[in-house]
């Protein structure tokens, strides 16, 4: 982490939440930790009394987390499956279709193994209706290794691969 005036922060990453409080209004975050600040970001900033902040400094070999979550949901998205948007480290997955989930827990339980990560999805043999939930993936610090992440690719091999139309089979592997 690095301390910088909030008038340099463009292009940085927030390494904590950002939380305005206007009395008998609100109190809520403005920005969550690991936003990356845009130039309009800046007066926000500014107007919730944040003169200074302490931002992400990228290092040769770490991960952010939405970078590494997008590498988890590579992992598990099948063909028929939409996602989210990765946002504090997560990214859900959804059916896309009326299908089957099949799945094998081995390559699931060996990406949660890791720690600092997880894989959740459904039980396998689930009959899914288009829109549903499937699945979630989540980092869980800002930042991560690249390198365990590469190792919960092949530990996980390929993972779980997603949502089938009825009557086809998708093994998670």
């Amino acid at each position: 982490m690095k301390l910088i005036q909030t008038v340099d922060v463009e292009g940085t990453v927030l390494c904590h939440d950002i939380t305005q409080i206007i009395k008998g209004v609100t109190k809520d975050a403005v920005f969550c930790k690991g936003h990356v600040v845009t130039r309009e970001d800046i007066p926000v900033l500014l107007s919730v009394g944040k003169d200074q902040l302490y931002v992400w400094e990228k290092e040769d070999g770490m991960l952010h987390e939405n970078d590494a979550a997008k590498i988890l949901c590579g992992m598990c998205k099948g063909q028929n499956m939409e996602r989210s948007q990765a946002r504090e480290g997560k990214i859900e997955l959804t059916a896309a279709c009326d299908g089957l989930l099949k799945g094998d827990n081995r390559g699931r339980t060996a990406v949660n193994g890791f720690g600092q990560m997880m894989i959740a999805t459904r039980h396998g043999n689930f009959a899914g209706k288009k829109g549903d939930k499937l699945a979630g993936t989540r980092i869980i610090p800002l930042v991560i290794e690249e390198e365990k992440m590469e190792a919960a690719k092949k530990g996980g091999r390929r993972g779980h691969r997603g949502m089938s139309h009825p009557g086809a089979e998708t093994i998670f592997t």
